[in-house]
């Protein structure tokens, strides 16, 4: 039974919270709190195995919380985001601290969270089983003026390719990833973050804010050059078409997630080759180990994150299990295995 505890300001929120979770036969509600100085007495005393937590709150908001929880008491933590121009930046921020994902509050609140119930649920029992992150590492904005490759890269396609695959923890992996390329990387890097519309425009920028490599939600058309990094844009799939250009579509979704690792995979291989590096973060499910299949076949090289940093185990185990990966690494030595296989390509 996954003991969790609900923190939000609003006492029809926690209601709705409460009822949505304690309907289910694995997960038990054994608390609630209305902001988050009572939320860290709570923790303290009930010892929950999770913890849903709103952003915006009265005397310690949501970050702040979290902050403190990740310092004192590490535990997964699920939160609960608007879809506002500040609220996107703000979970993004909350994922950066240490947060294993989030579920976006329904609007208007007064329809409950029935629209977004299998959401929560699927994130609480997610979190339930999530390696909780170590310390947060400190991220500082991009050295510009030594990363020339941001005004004086040509504008030319690039013959070797990058992309970067994850769901569940991986925004924190990406930010922990891409700030550590190098501004000379020879190749594009496109990357797939099952993630929700309005929000991977704030990761993007974040993650251009603190790499000293260009980093932009990908827009149809964008041609794939080197040392850019393009992040499919949420509720699209993003695939390169046959003159290295970015082609986005509003397919079925693949593995119930769009945008998908796999849809991306399967466009490289007829591009770039044995030129092309298939990197498989954390995350739930098997998405991408199709796409890693055809990667592999046409000479490219495969690599995932090794289970002891990967908040979520499942989609580098699904590689990993189908022998598809040339080598398994962890977390904060993934961009140098990335360097040393593009200059082996």
């Amino acid at each position: 039974m996954t003991r969790v505890l609900v923190v939000d300001d609003s006492a029809f929120m926690r209601h709705c919270i409460s009822r949505a979770l304690s309907a289910q036969p694995d997960l038990e509600v054994v608390g609630t709190a209305t902001d988050g100085i009572e939320a860290l007495e709570l923790v303290r005393r009930l010892r929950p195995d999770v913890v849903t937590l709103d952003v915006e709150m009265p005397r310690l908001d949501g970050l702040r919380t979290l902050e403190i929880l990740m310092r004192d008491m590490p535990l997964p933590v699920v939160m609960l985001s608007s879809l506002t121009e500040a609220g996107a930046p703000a979970t993004i921020r909350a994922l950066e601290l240490g947060a294993v994902d989030f579920v976006t509050k329904p609007a208007p609140l007064a329809v409950g969270v029935r629209q977004v119930e299998p959401q929560l649920v699927a994130a609480v029992r997610a979190a339930a089983q999530a390696r909780v992150p170590g310390r947060v590492p400190t991220l500082t904005p991009a050295g510009r003026e030594q990363a020339g490759v941001r005004a004086g890269r040509a504008h030319a396609r690039a013959n070797q390719a990058v992309a970067i695959g994850c769901s569940t923890g991986g925004p924190r992996a990406l930010l922990e990833v891409i700030p550590r390329l190098p501004p000379d990387l020879p190749a594009t890097v496109l990357v797939v973050q099952h993630m929700p519309a309005g929000f991977t425009h704030s990761l993007a920028e974040r993650l251009d804010h603190v790499s000293t490599l260009p980093v932009k939600e990908a827009q149809h058309g964008d041609l794939a050059i080197p040392g850019l990094v393009l992040l499919a844009p949420g509720g699209r799939h993003m695939e390169l078409d046959p003159a290295g250009r970015v082609r986005l579509t509003d397919g079925p979704p693949v593995h119930g997630v769009r945008p998908s690792v796999d849809v991306l995979l399967s466009s490289l291989p007829p591009l770039f080759g044995e030129r092309c590096v298939a990197v498989i973060l954390t995350g739930m499910g098997c998405d991408g180990a199709a796409g890693a299949a055809r990667v592999r076949a046409a000479g490219g090289w495969v690599l995932v994150e090794d289970p002891a940093t990967a908040t979520v185990y499942g989609m580098p185990r699904a590689v990993a299990e189908r022998g598809l990966a040339h080598r398994q690494a962890p977390l904060p030595t993934i961009a140098d295995a990335i360097q040393e296989a593009l200059l082996h390509r």
